[in-house]
């Protein structure tokens, strides 16, 4: 076995999930509206106005795996950091279910992955200044 078999492999893995990725934009509607994708979208939007004060604090941030994550435990007062990982939890299962379901209504539902994949860099793009986002695994002040 050659040693740039494992290599060759990977990079061939890799180009077919930026084809793949591609195919997603290339063909798949990423704003396709659904009554389970207009929900989950309106439930986002409610709970974004208990998110937004802990973007800007610092306390939460956006992953690069397009959740959002517990940033920075220290700066949410103990008594209060129930209630902020449950709206962490309720957003990263929104978000989870937005992904399959835009997958789902382009009947593709293996496209799960690169519509993270692509809504995670939104997210990150479009995220206000002094908010932090993840980037090559660390976390970055934007």
């Amino acid at each position: 076995m050659s040693l740039l078999s494992p290599f060759l492999r990977r990079a061939g893995a890799l180009v077919a999930g930026l084809a793949l990725a591609a195919a997603v934009h290339a063909q798949g509607n990423l704003e396709i509206d659904t009554p389970a994708i207009s929900a989950l979208k309106q439930s986002m939007q409610k709970r974004h106005a208990q998110l937004a004060p802990l973007y800007a604090a610092g306390a939460v941030g956006l992953a690069s795996d397009g959740s959002v994550a517990l940033r920075d435990a220290a700066s949410v007062p103990l008594a209060q950091r129930a209630q902020v990982n449950g709206v962490i939890a309720a957003e990263n299962s929104d978000r989870a279910a937005l992904y399959r379901e835009i997958a789902r209504a382009n009947n593709h539902p293996e496209w799960e992955g690169d519509v993270r994949r692509t809504f995670a860099q939104r997210w990150i793009d479009r995220a206000q200044p002094g908010w932090w986002v993840q980037q090559g695994g660390n976390w970055v002040k934007k």
